[in-house]
């Protein structure tokens, strides 16, 4: 071995090959560490395909699965939201309060004047489709592919319903599946007035307002069923963004939009009257507090965040009256 040590074979990986004679690895070129096309063809790629459609099925009945139960909806209203917790959780982050002024009516006690306001305005299409409307959405995505944004519009009222109550308003693409989900379920197992009338109370009119009836009293001081043409244009035209537009103090813009629904609102055609279900019994725990007036009772803000006004019927708590 000594013998051999000249001034390049006494590198030490050359002495390990003297020892184990193996092919060796050039240092410039290390092809050899790399995986040899045999080891990939020699892989169950054709098992992998077979099993990831079982893959995708699974995760998307899983998903399925994991929706909330919206058949209550049916007959029982919601006694809050995950947009309205999102707002609170804000309002606490911020070392503040939650507000939440809101009161339950029943659909027959929401002014036709605004119902088709907010068709116009939000959903035209509301009786041609079950829950997407597939032409405005085609539509929203060539317009953001154009201009090179994010995907926007395109939500019916029963999407916009879906993340109202049950998701967030992120982007996130497993969010917008599980809005498209619950949306389905919704269409299958609500009427179209039911989606109508749970929308229009729980939507958000202005900071810490929701529904139809406290925003008709707080920005015009009657009730949601005595609400002009023109007071549902408004508020129809606030509800693309309800934080900046004012129905009581209307900007220039809200006032055009107003316009543009007030020369559309003829074209709708809200859904009818007449109940889809039966009138639900009382239960005795919904008696009017100061909190929780009776109908007779206007509904005025409350700041404290604590409690809101809802709609009582003979004393009817967070139910269809």
């Amino acid at each position: 071995m000594r013998a051999y040590c000249g001034r390049a074979a006494c590198n030490p990986i050359n002495l390990i090959h003297l020892i184990h004679p193996i092919h060796p690895i050039h240092p410039y070129n290390q092809s050899d560490l790399l995986p040899r096309a045999s080891t990939f063809r020699s892989l169950p790629w054709k098992k992998i395909a077979m099993a990831a459609p079982a893959a995708v099925f699974v995760y998307l009945s899983y998903l399925y699965l994991s929706l909330p139960d919206v058949r209550v909806l049916a007959r029982t209203n919601p006694p809050t939201t995950a947009f309205i917790e999102l707002r609170a959780r804000a309002a606490r982050a911020d070392g503040k309060a939650p507000r939440r002024v809101q009161r339950w009516v029943r659909y027959e006690r929401i002014s036709t004047n605004l119902r088709r306001a907010v068709l116009v305005a939000e959903d035209s299409a509301f009786w041609e489709h079950d829950g997407v409307d597939v032409e405005q959405l085609k539509e929203s995505i060539e317009q953001s592919l154009e201009k090179g944004k994010q995907l926007r519009g395109g939500s019916t009222i029963t999407q916009q319903l879906a993340k109202n109550l049950y998701l967030s308003p992120s982007r996130n693409p497993i969010r917008k599946l599980r809005e498209l989900l619950i949306t389905r379920k919704l269409e299958a197992s609500l009427t179209k007035r039911r989606i109508l009338e749970l929308y229009l109370n729980v939507i958000e009119w202005g900071d810490g307002i929701y529904g139809a009836e406290a925003a008709a009293r707080t920005y015009f001081g009657t009730s949601a069923a005595g609400l002009s043409a023109e007071q549902a244009a408004l508020l129809a035209g606030a509800i693309i963004n309800p934080r900046v537009h004012n129905p009581g103090h209307p900007t220039p813009r809200l006032r055009r939009r107003q316009q543009i629904v007030l020369r559309r609102m003829g074209a709708v055609t809200p859904p009818a009257e007449s109940p889809s279900t039966p009138d639900l019994p009382t239960p005795e725990s919904g008696r009017p507090t100061p909190e929780n007036p009776p109908p007779s009772q206007p509904a005025q803000p409350q700041a404290d965040g604590a409690t809101f006004a809802r709609a009582q019927s003979g004393g009817a708590h967070d139910a269809l009256a």
